[in-house]
């Protein structure tokens, strides 16, 4: 009985195995053999039985289970890898064609998502979390080609490593060289700790000497051999290799390009860039306030000053000049009545007279403040220049003679040195220190008529109107200088507080504005205002200088967000020319307008402090 069980079993096998092998089915037949042979022997065994009909039985149980198994109704590859605990990542990444997509207009690439995600988690210390992300989605942090350095770098296997380096696909030249100039680099440093000298030298002369690398790196990396060997440095023990190995996986990160590495943070600095994108596609955006991630960013026309708070008319004739302190605590304005005067500028915004500075017999036109806010500096056109104490109120010093006309002028950051720019053409531009001691002058030919000046905030440049037309950039420490040309009159200049920028106004009813490194060919222009017969000087304010705010021969107060060309707020109010405006830096919410309706304007924003509009008398 047992022997023609057998040999039933063996027809029946090898019967169905010839029908896979005409169907080409060889591995599938064989596979199924190693699954089904136990149950089917023991289905006959059962039976003990030499009728055909079990052996009948026998074949459709074969081949039912096939049926079975090739419809996907049950999978016993499956069934054998579930009884293994540990899953097998997907180190490397789905062809595009089979990675899933998410968002909402299908952008973003779901295992790319994952990975970083992963990166993220372990970088802010959820690593218990990263690791079963990691088990769950089938997705490593970590790209196989990484893994495989990793392993490599940790045991010292740099020819493995080398080789591997050399089996990416994906790199320039450039990047391999830098990459294996980093390997061989530690390699050397471990023989030098160990005593191999002379497969160091070998190693230097046959690999390093090869790469495409900066000849300077390999000149100093040999001279670090020598000095290795000239003060017989002790090996260098296992711990600091093992931090050294760490720097070198860091350092080869940093060269790899995806996906073999991920940058680092990679997840914040995607996120970071979509916050800065609304926020630069936000007009209105004045505030220092963190932006959430709950939301989208968009702020209304409530961030900016839009709205009168305060009339000041202590001035009894035009008022030219209006600037705010650089701590926001203090304004100064001057006037064609021959005055300047500092306002206190307190916490509540409301705006209250301090000293009123009577010195002057000619109008003044110009007034700025030293970084300190201590000291105050006024000057006309045919007026000469004064220092005055803020605290006081006091004039400190006069500069030059009664014939020294002063156009304009500016502080160094230091607030001991000043320059002052004179509209005669003999005179050019001087820089004194605060007792009157000439320190340095630029005149003659070079030096027409100085129309207006500035000092960039970090004192690198000094950057001068002249010709009537041109503009020039000095560097006040090489004394390398740019000229700028214009194709209309520049009235006025301005610079940003970040020293990156300046703009100046045209009689042509523009504003044009210019990068101080030299980068742009044309500047970057705003129109809107109305100038061609007055002197209108403009300014940068808001949060990170976003805005140019200025004055308007109709009597109107503009404002541009520096992205658009055209002015996203008029501001209405005053009843003749408005000469010149200041934004307050530490208040981003307040704006003053001085005018020739011998009147200053505070503008606030709606959603600050309310103060009622009044007139200061």
């Amino acid at each position: 009985m047992l022997v023609r069980l057998l040999f039933g079993f063996e027809i029946g096998g090898f019967g169905v195995l010839g029908v896979w092998f005409q169907s080409n089915k060889v591995k599938l037949a064989i596979g199924h053999l190693e699954f089904f042979s136990v149950i089917s022997f023991a289905w006959f065994i059962w039976k003990s039985s030499s009728n055909l009909w079990h052996l009948a039985e026998y074949l459709f149980l074969f081949g039912l289970s096939w049926l079975v198994e090739e419809m996907g109704i049950f999978d016993y590859k499956r069934l054998e890898s579930s009884s293994n605990p540990r899953r097998i990542l997907r180190q490397t990444p789905l062809p595009m064609e089979e990675s899933p997509r998410l968002g909402p207009k299908g952008l973003i690439k779901k295992h790319e998502f994952v990975r970083i995600l992963i990166q993220c988690l372990y970088s802010i210390g959820y690593e218990k979390s990263a690791s079963c992300l990691e088990l769950e989605s089938g997705i490593s942090c970590k790209s196989d080609d990484f893994q495989l350095l990793e392993s490599q770098i940790s045991s010292g296997n740099w020819d493995g490593c080398v080789d591997t380096l050399n089996a990416i696909k994906d790199l320039t030249d450039d990047t391999r060289a830098a990459a294996l100039f980093l390997v061989f680099k530690q390699c050397l440093l471990e023989y030098l700790s160990c005593g191999d000298d002379k497969l160091a030298v070998a190693i230097l002369q046959k690999e390093v000497s090869a790469l495409q690398v900066d000849r300077d790196k390999v000149h100093n990396l040999a001279r670090s051999i020598l000095s290795w060997k000239e003060v017989e440095q002790s090996k260098i023990d296992d711990n600091a290799i093992r931090e050294l190995r760490k720097k070198l996986l860091q350092e080869l990160e940093k060269w790899l390009p995806s996906p073999i590495t991920l940058p680092e943070h990679r997840l914040e600095h995607l996120v970071e860039t979509a916050v800065l994108s609304q926020i630069d596609s936000c007009m209105y955006h004045n505030l220092s306030d963190e932006v959430s991630l709950y939301a989208d960013h968009s702020c209304s026309r409530d961030q900016i000053p839009t709205e009168t708070v305060q009339i000041l008319t202590e001035h009894k004739n035009e008022v030219w000049f209006v600037q705010f302190s650089n701590n926001g605590e203090y304004l100064a304005s001057s006037s064609s009545d021959c005055t300047a005067i500092i306002w206190k500028v307190p916490e509540d915004g409301r705006v209250t007279l301090k000293h009123t500075l009577r010195s002057h017999h000619n109008p003044v036109s110009f007034v700025a403040w030293s970084p300190d806010d201590s000291k105050l500096l006024t000057c006309g056109n045919v007026e000469v220049l004064k220092l005055w104490d803020v605290e006081t109120g006091t004039c400190k010093h006069t500069f030059g003679d009664p014939g020294f006309i002063v156009s304009s002028c500016a502080w160094f950051p230091d607030s001991k040195r000043l320059v002052c720019g004179s509209s005669d053409p003999e005179k050019g531009i001087y820089m004194w220190d605060c007792d009157g001691n000439e320190l340095k002058a630029w005149r003659g030919m070079r030096m027409p008529k100085i129309l207006d000046l500035a000092v960039t905030p970090d004192g690198q440049n000094l950057i001068s109107i002249f010709s009537d037309k041109e503009i020039r950039i000095l560097n006040v420490g090489t004394n390398a200088e740019r000229v700028i040309s214009e194709d209309h009159s520049i009235t006025s200049l301005s610079i940003s507080g970040d020293s990156k920028f300046f703009i100046v106004n045209l009689n042509s009813q523009e504003i044009h504005m210019w990068d101080v490194a030299g980068e742009w060919v044309r500047p970057q222009k705003y129109m809107g205002h109305k100038q061609s017969k007055y002197v209108i000087r403009s300014c940068f304010g808001g949060l990170n200088s976003t805005f140019i705010a200025s004055g308007s021969e109709n009597a109107q107060v503009y404002i541009w967000n520096r992205r658009n060309y055209r002015p996203i707020e008029v501001l209405r109010g005053h009843s003749m020319t408005v000469n010149c405006v200041s934004w307050n830096h530490r208040r981003p919410q307040l704006l003053a307008s001085a005018s020739d309706d011998h009147s200053i304007r505070i503008w606030g924003s709606s959603l600050s402090n309310k103060i009622q509009p009044q007139k200061l008398s």
